[in-house]
């Protein structure tokens, strides 16, 4: 899904403040979206203690809506391939970047158009989070 798809709305954003506190608007903003947390991969912390790497804070949350899942396994059972929709929280200097999956790849990657209006749900959803965020930040 792109611009000419009628979603214009950019699922990114930055953020002026703490890491810690950019984690918590964010969960806070894909809750009042009916998202919930499934997984929180913190690439920072396994880097080091895997190799030795360090790198600044880097986040990877698993966020679901269940109503919206449920339905996209319904149109495509092998969609849990591209679930759950995956948030990224960065640390870029001073500042916090969000970016969220674009739920409309799953459409051109299954070749199921029956997961279209799915996709256009969820990324309205994703999209009104991130305006969330925007006007917090």
């Amino acid at each position: 899904m792109d611009k000419q798809d009628g979603c214009a709305e950019p699922l990114s954003c930055v953020l002026a403040c703490e890491f810690e506190d950019a984690v918590q608007l964010v969960k806070a903003a894909l809750k009042l979206q009916g998202f919930g947390i499934l997984s929180e991969i913190d690439v920072q912390k396994t880097l080091d203690e895997k190799i030795g790497h360090k790198i600044p804070p880097y986040l990877i949350l698993g966020a679901c809506n269940p109503h919206l899942a449920s339905r996209a396994i319904a149109a495509e059972p092998k969609i849990g391939l591209f679930l759950p929709c995956n948030v990224l929280i960065a640390a870029r200097d001073a500042d916090v970047e969000i970016t969220m999956q674009d739920p409309g790849m799953m459409v051109p990657i299954t070749g199921n158009e029956n997961l279209e209006p799915i996709a256009i749900e969820a990324r309205s959803k994703l999209a009104a989070a991130i305006a969330e965020l925007v006007s917090k930040g």
